[in-house]
């Protein structure tokens, strides 16, 4: 009987876009079927056939809810996706409050982008799916416990262990029985780091053969990363931000992170740590799912300050478009915490629109910021940005702590693969961009056995032996691997539009600026004649 085949339809080389697809001789199963972010190149993946028959698909193991882990599971049913989709009771509750959602987002952000299509008389495109199709893929969800077997497929049941990433989230243990030996693989999902705010610290078997590792931040050691740290710090940024006619704006992921910065924010605040100011949550999924948290409380590290700080009067939740739109109009210092958080869509960039272009304002970065986002260029210190088609000049301050990462880091990872040891085969190191892999393999090849970390590409294929993966040609990939997680033409246009808008404005008059814009149409189409100024006067003078 051959040996099962993994391959890998995305976190390969890259963060985003979570799928695994294991092949075994009773069915096809998928751990995770999460959306791509980041680049347009890889978000264009999500609209894309599946590299699978999605009708083939027997069963989806979920780690947890984040989009990029869970976000095409509606696009997977409606492609004829019909079996169960595993998952813990409370990743189940927050994909109830996630997919709709996003498919809300799909429909704006679409519908936003038809609309310059059409001013273009480009064709329209079409969400990669609806709300019926989220609605149709929250009833197949099966729900299990941490530590509790479950069946899968006649030859392989599976079991969720505490991951410490989310509320919910989860490492998966599989065991797959064929020709009387067993294999045991174990997908890490998403690791939380030693020192989570809500989490616990993660746990997970040990004795598995093959580990399919996540290395977010593989190469990153934070060496003081405490609660004490933590709040220290926020508190200190909270402060350098303050004035009297700006904001603090926080983009933040809607699921956990906002959850976080809220009880840490009301901690300082009661402890006196810093005076009393109004804090917005403009997020209705963030909204949505802190009374998800607050139903979980009791499975939570710190439940109950959580939930007191729910309580209190300088919190606001802005449910309606109105109330959103108002938090522009706010005068005196105040706190917003908005979706998303590497500035992609949502609410976010409302505000920054309002916000970027004006000195008194500081937008604090509070996560990873994949390759190509809107938060990753801020980060990287751009003096102009394009927010939805419109260029804007960055004064606002533009901060960073890498505190609330809900990622363990480097030394962490390290910590949690050797706890699972002895390993009777290899690891698989997914979800990071390069550096970031490079630094988790040189950390493992340093007490594993030579040969034993692998790297797989987008779309790889291996087939699975008792003690070795042999790679396979079965699927191609649909990117070049080298461009996976990388900045593509779509940022190198942004960056060029901006260029020329800065070239522009300062040149000393109308005469200069046309020489400018004469010299890139030539220098565009180098064997048409100048239709520029000079053109223009040329002509004017022959019909004189």
């Amino acid at each position: 009987m051959s040996d099962p085949r993994l391959i890998f339809h995305g976190a390969a080389r890259g963060v985003t876009g979570s799928c695994f697809r294991l092949v075994t001789p009773s069915g096809e199963i998928l751990i995770d079927c999460g959306m791509f972010q980041g680049p347009k190149t890889e978000k264009e993946l999500n609209y894309r056939p599946f590299p699978f028959d999605a009708r083939r698909i027997r069963a989806v193991i979920l780690t947890h809810a984040h989009i990029d882990h869970s976000g095409l599971l509606p696009k997977l049913v409606r492609d004829g996706f019909s079996g169960p989709i595993h998952a813990t009771p409370a990743t189940a509750d927050l994909c109830e409050v996630m997919l709709p959602d996003s498919a809300h987002i799909q429909s704006y952000e679409v519908g936003h982008l038809n609309r310059r299509k059409a001013e273009r008389h480009a064709p329209p495109v079409a969400p990669i799916y609806d709300h019926a199709d989220a609605m149709a893929a929250l009833a197949l969800f099966d729900s299990h416990r941490y530590g509790e077997w479950f069946d899968v497929l006649p030859t392989l049941r599976a079991r969720f262990w505490n991951a410490g990433h989310l509320l919910g989230s989860a490492s998966v243990e599989i065991e797959l029985n064929q020709s009387g030996q067993t294999l045991r693989l174990l997908f890490s999902g998403d690791i939380g780091p030693n020192s989570k705010l809500m989490e616990p610290d993660p746990t997970g078997p040990a004795g598995v053969d093959y580990i399919i590792c996540e290395s977010t931040y593989g190469d990153t050691d934070r060496s003081d990363s405490g609660s004490d740290a933590r709040r220290a710090t926020l508190r200190d940024e909270v402060l350098a931000a303050m004035n009297d006619r700006g904001v603090l704006l926080i983009p933040s992921f809607a699921v956990e992170r906002a959850q976080e910065l809220l009880s840490d924010l009301r901690l300082l605040i009661a402890r006196g740590d810093l005076p009393r100011i109004p804090i917005y949550v403009d997020s209705p999924m963030a909204t949505a799912a802190t009374r998800v948290f607050a139903r979980h409380a009791k499975e939570l590290e710190g439940g109950a300050t959580f939930l007191e700080g729910l309580r209190s009067a300088d919190v606001h939740f802005t449910e309606t478009v109105e109330q959103s739109m108002a938090l522009d109009r706010l005068q005196g210092f105040h706190i917003v915490i908005a979706a998303s958080g590497m500035c992609e869509a949502g609410r976010i960039r409302h505000r920054l629109r309002n916000w970027i272009w004006r000195d008194e304002a500081t937008v604090l970065l509070t996560g990873f910021q994949a390759n190509g986002t809107l938060g990753r260029i801020l980060q990287d210190g751009a003096t102009e940005v394009r927010i939805q088609g419109r260029d804007y000049a960055v004064r606002a301050r533009i901060r960073s702590i890498d505190l609330y990462s809900g990622h363990a880091d480097g030394p962490e990872l390290e910590e949690w693969v050797r706890a699972r040891l002895p390993l009777g085969a290899q690891v698989f190191l997914t979800h990071g961009e390069p550096d970031a892999i490079d630094g988790l393999a040189s950390r493992l090849n340093a007490f594993l056995p030579s040969g034993s970390v692998l790297i797989p590409g987008l779309d790889g294929c291996f087939a699975l032996g008792p003690t070795r993966a042999t790679p396979r040609d079965d699927c191609a990939p649909r990117l070049d691997p080298a461009r996976i997680g990388q900045p593509d033409w779509h940022n190198d246009l942004s960056r060029l539009s901006l260029s020329l808008s800065d070239a522009l404005a300062q040149c000393p008059d109308d005469a200069a600026r046309a020489r400018l814009i004469d010299r890139m149409a030539a220098a565009l189409h180098p064997h048409r004649p100048v239709r520029g100024s000079q053109g223009h006067k040329d002509r004017h003078r022959k019909h004189r």
